[in-house]
């Protein structure tokens, strides 16, 4: 039943119209995982734990160490020790740190990364290589996100950032509804364009739909494969502020700030691997993750 879960489980429930079971663990408590692993079984895992904001590691890089490194380290360990060999692990183009060559496919060197939240996607990265390098049955997909923003299109789920959001779009959407006066656009004098950052957007169902195309290859006994998950398309920040001003026909307000220490200046994919080897390709465009924003925001302007 739906008793006890939080609200945005609740709602998934709803969506897609069958019971998820939910257990609240600590990802870094390696006990309680080897006891979830020991009541169930699983055929494979998606590991989606994790810090992730790229200004916040620069501040407190110990603590996106100890929950990023730690916690992957006790889930290969549970995963280990019940013959769980299967994952498909949410990595970050992070990981290029700052570009050789654009767009970014899957060949480009990694690992020059230029904050702690990037060092940490390529540490685990390189521990899941090693680990699948090592015991030839586990079958790994590293997924290397570009960003993703929208919301599901019924408006029921949808991101929902506790505090001030550490994302471009979910403080853009919060400025339209007026719960935020202006944004802060975070450097001016990029180069690009229109001198603000360039990055890929991916519509949120997009992505989900991308993991379950990296579920099906897990069942080919793929070993270690790594994809970009992108639409190819670079915008700007001040493109982005535009669009969403389109599909809320709102104005809104931003102030230019200094540059926040460890972006980069433009970040696009080349995601033609994941066409090829998973079937998978980005379907929406700019204008549908918006308005599948805004629809969400409005809906729900303080969230769940």
């Amino acid at each position: 039943g739906s008793e006890g879960l939080p609200e945005s489980l609740r709602r998934g429930q709803e969506i897609a119209q069958r019971p998820l079971l939910f257990q609240e663990l600590d990802i870094t408590d390696g006990a309680a995982l080897q006891e979830l692993f020991g009541k169930h079984q699983f055929s494979a895992v998606m590991h989606f734990a994790g810090l992730k904001a790229v200004g916040e590691s620069v501040q407190k890089p110990l603590e996106y160490y100890r929950v990023n490194l730690t916690g992957t380290i006790r889930l290969l360990e549970a995963m280990k020790a019940h013959g769980v060999r299967n994952l498909v692990f949410s990595s970050s183009a992070t990981v290029y740190g700052d570009p050789e060559y654009l767009p970014l496919d899957e060949k480009h060197p990694v690992g020059g990364c230029t904050n702690p939240y990037g060092k940490s996607k390529f540490f685990i990265e390189e521990m899941i290589r090693d680990l699948c390098k090592a015991e030839r049955d586990w079958n790994a997909v590293l997924l290397r996100y570009f960003n993703p923003i929208g919301a599901h299109e019924s408006g029921m789920i949808g991101e929902d950032p506790q505090g001030i959001p550490n994302n471009l779009m979910p403080y853009v959407a919060q400025v339209a509804v007026g719960r935020r006066e202006f944004l802060s656009v975070f450097g001016n004098d990029y180069k690009t364009d229109d001198g603000t950052g360039v990055r890929d957007y991916i519509h949120v169902v997009d992505l989900a739909k991308g993991h379950i195309a990296a579920l099906k290859k897990l069942k080919e006994n793929c070993g270690c494969k790594i994809y970009n998950l992108g639409t190819g398309t670079g915008y700007s920040v001040l493109q982005m502020v535009r669009a969403m001003e389109k599909a809320s026909g709102r104005e809104i307000k931003y102030r230019i700030a200094a540059r926040r220490e460890g972006d980069v200046a433009s970040c696009y994919a080349d995601a033609a691997l994941a066409e090829r080897e998973l079937g998978w390709k980005a379907a929406f465009s700019l204008d549908k993750m918006c308005e599948d924003l805004w629809r969400w925001q409005l809906q729900n302007p303080t969230g769940f």
